[in-house]
């Protein structure tokens, strides 16, 4: 290619910055096709199909689009992949770079993960199916209720329609409308089926002001949401005692935003509370409800990220990933259950969603709201100190109180004979029982009872677990690396033939409770019993149709549901959380305790919570039992000052993982070195490490991290950013990587 000119009159190429999902921290130079120099269609945003490295045809983002002139020869894209407008909106784009700055990862991987798998790809994208949805016909308008004397399905169908006008699919689903119901009203020419070409609901006009289904909130309520202003920026935390109606006022703050013809997006922490809320919220607003996570299909969650884009879905519901949505009129984000780790990512890209979320609002100067009724303590900080405007809800909006608590010795995790006695009450009185246990499987592991071999993984520093998949087969599985093993017959070790498995895992409860209640139905509420598409939806109709039963089940039970008939709750196998290694042990510990007793007694009957321990006694937890988490957080900030540890200061680990350990702990070594001599003066800044991650080994590979504690952000950040420049022009070992987790939340 010639020299190009350097003449300032002569129109030089435009030259597109363009960020490729790659390891390499910076963005990348190519030219246009030769019909789109100077076109004003290259804009930021934009899809392109670029060759990078080895890879003749990725997708990448035009970042920047200008007139520079290149002294290199550069290659050309090979095709714009987007028709009219950039896929990635202005707003998506500076989250998307602010997400790359602050955690320190490369732009083109965070660009890629704000897009749905299906827009990652250079192949055309699948066409959707028109929407439709079923009105009343000018007949069915004239109808009265005496026209259906002898059809009373066919008569609550009509109603519904006279009430809400025109319903989807989705809709007639959650009224619990059967389609012979629908049908028969199709034939009688009351009904009619309208295809929506595109799909523009009138959110202006979806609700009355004044929300008839809206519940009648006591003053604590009406205290909150009148203090929660939807026309600016503020960062709301909704503290609130479990069953305080915190949804409730998300429903309404809602409902103002929609009357104003704005769109909300509420995050929740697990797939499984979606159905619920999903339901709850279809059921109040007579506008598209959407949600969005990792059980949908490529093309759902592709269909479901354009109706956002194009403004057609007023409300998206969705995990962690859903807080890169593109909205064209966002007026509102909720954050639900924020102290939850799952905002967290644990690979890839190591952002929190919570925090993510909240530079979002400030970014599009829209209010956000963090509920929970457990906060974290560095968001329970953020609000004692004035950052974020604090709401209190210290009743229940229920007339039902806070469930007692009430600690039973145990020397292991069986159920001992007072609450095998409670649950029994309980059933007699008609009432739910939840038992929660945080293990999966059968047994923790497999022992012999002669030489005490214990089944590990050969993979891993951990113990396989003990799964049972028929009441004639068993497996051993590591729940680290995935291996699944047969258990043997007779001990590797001494060839004895006395195994016995150790510990209670869910299924072994399971089982108990069936034995001791033959007859009950027992739920069983965990990822593995809840792996199939449908199985927690089938689980929670049974619960709230209120008949008697019994849960168990691992954290999806204690996250945000409400199980109107469960009266009873029993915590097993917890106490490890008091002598835990992670500096947020005690903290965990005391909101899983608090919103698994949280579960019970949630309406109209008084709740009642039995925790077997061996150490009622810990202080921590008689502070939790007698004072609430409010009194435990306080003193868990009292500590986190005293040892410097977040949130009052700042933390970032360097994580590295290797065939060698050794290759793990010099990496560091030097990664520490480089680090010290970047700001050797300042006294901000202390070290700690190489340290061995709680399981060093884990699928054959060496964990280790370098702890980076820091007084000023600013100084972290220099660190990390000057870190990165370095670590990037060395070749590392063979088989070693390293990454850089900002705010981690496990060690």
């Amino acid at each position: 290619m010639p020299a190009l000119s350097k003449n300032k009159d002569h129109l030089a190429p435009t030259l597109l910055r363009v960020a490729i999902p790659s390891p390499l921290r910076r963005t990348f130079d190519y030219l246009p096709t030769k019909d789109l120099i100077n076109s004003s269609l290259l804009v930021p945003g934009l899809r392109v199909s670029v060759s990078f490295g080895g890879q003749k045809n990725i997708v990448g983002i035009v970042i920047d689009a200008d007139n520079r002139l290149s002294e290199h020869k550069l290659k050309s894209i090979h095709a714009v992949l987007d028709d009219e407008q950039p896929t990635l909106t202005s707003e998506i784009l500076a989250l998307c770079e602010w997400c790359s700055r602050y955690y320190h990862y490369p732009l083109g991987e965070v660009c890629h993960l704000a897009l749905p798998t299906l827009l990652r790809k250079p192949s055309p994208l699948p066409i959707k199916e028109k929407s439709f949805t079923w009105q009343l016909t000018t007949q069915g308008r004239q109808c009265n209720a005496q026209n259906f004397s002898r059809a009373k399905k066919q008569l609550a169908a009509w109603e519904a329609f006279v009430e809400r006008g025109a319903l989807s699919p989705e809709h007639i689903k959650v009224l619990d409308i059967s389609r012979t119901s629908i049908n028969a009203l199709i034939e009688k020419g009351i009904l009619e089926k309208i295809t929506d070409e595109k799909p523009t609901p009138n959110t202006k006009t979806a609700f009355d002001t004044e929300n008839p289904k809206a519940l009648t909130l006591n003053s604590e309520q009406k205290h909150a949401l009148d203090n929660i202003h939807t026309d600016t920026f503020n960062c709301y935390l909704l503290d609130g005692v479990t069953g305080s109606g915190k949804t409730e006022i998300y429903l309404q703050t809602i409902q103002k935003v929609i009357n104003k013809g704005q769109q909300a997006l509420v995050l929740v922490p697990e797939i499984g509370l979606t159905p619920q809320t999903v339901s709850r919220f279809q059921q109040r607003f007579n506008v598209p409800v959407a949600t969005l996570h990792s059980g949908m299909n490529d093309k759902q969650r592709l269909f479901t990220w354009q109706d956002a884009k194009a403004g057609q879905t007023p409300i998206i519901i969705g995990t962690r990933s859903s807080v890169f949505t593109p909205f064209p009129n966002l007026g509102l984000i909720i954050v639900d259950e924020e102290h939850d780790l799952s905002y967290k990512q644990q690979d890839g890209v190591r952002y929190s969603a919570r925090d993510t979320a909240i530079v979002r609002a400030q970014q599009q100067n829209i209010p956000i709201i963090l509920g929970s009724a457990t906060p974290a303590l560095e968001t329970l900080h953020n609000a004692i100190s004035g950052r974020f405007t604090h709401l209190h809800l210290t009743q229940r909006a229920t007339t039902s109180q806070l469930p007692n608590i009430h600690c039973i010795p145990s020397s292991d995790d069986s159920l001992s004979p007072q609450v095998v006695n409670a649950i029994r009450q309980t059933l007699a009185k008609q009432q739910q029982a939840l038992v929660f246990i945080n293990r999966r499987g059968f047994a923790p592991t497999l022992i012999c009872q002669d030489c005490h071999w214990v089944s590990e993984c050969q993979n891993c520093d951990s113990r396989m677990t003990l799964h049972k998949l028929s009441p004639t087969r068993q497996i051993l599985h590591c729940h680290q690396c995935d291996t699944k093993n047969t258990p043997p017959s007779k001990c590797p070790k001494c060839h004895s033939k006395r195994l016995q498995p150790l510990g209670q895992g869910t299924q072994r409860s399971e089982e108990e409770l069936r034995a001791l209640f033959p007859g009950t139905p027992i739920l069983r509420i965990d990822r593995d019993s809840m792996s199939r598409k449908g199985e927690l939806a089938n689980a929670l109709e049974i619960i709230n149709s209120e008949q008697p039963c019994i849960l168990v089940g691992t954290q999806m039970l204690a996250k945000g549901h409400h199980f109107a008939n469960v009266s009873l709750a029993v915590i097993l196998g917890i106490d490890s959380g008091f002598f835990s290694s992670d500096f947020r042990g005690s903290e965990r510990m005391g909101q899983l305790l608090t919103q698994v007793a949280g579960r019970a007694g949630r309406e109209k009957h008084q709740g009642t919570v039995l925790l077997q321990t061996e150490f009622a006694d810990h202080p921590l937890l008689q502070k939790l039992i007698h004072h609430g988490y409010s009194a435990l957080s306080q003193q868990l900030l009292s500590e986190r000052r005293l040892c410097d540890t977040p949130p009052y200061r700042h933390m970032a680990f360097i994580r590295c993982h290797a065939f060698q350990a050794n290759s793990a702990i010099q990496f560091l070594q030097q990664t520490r070195q480089h680090c010290e001599n970047t700001l050797s003066s300042s006294p901000s800044l202390q070290y700690l490490g190489p340290l061995a991650s709680t399981i060093e080994k884990r699928n054959n590979r060496y964990y280790y991290y370098l702890q980076i504690k820091a007084t000023k952000r600013s100084d972290l950040h220099y660190v990390l950013k000057t870190l990165c420049l370095i670590l990037e022009k060395q070749r590392a070992p063979k088989g070693l990587h390293w990454l850089i987790d900002v705010d981690p939340q496990e060690t």
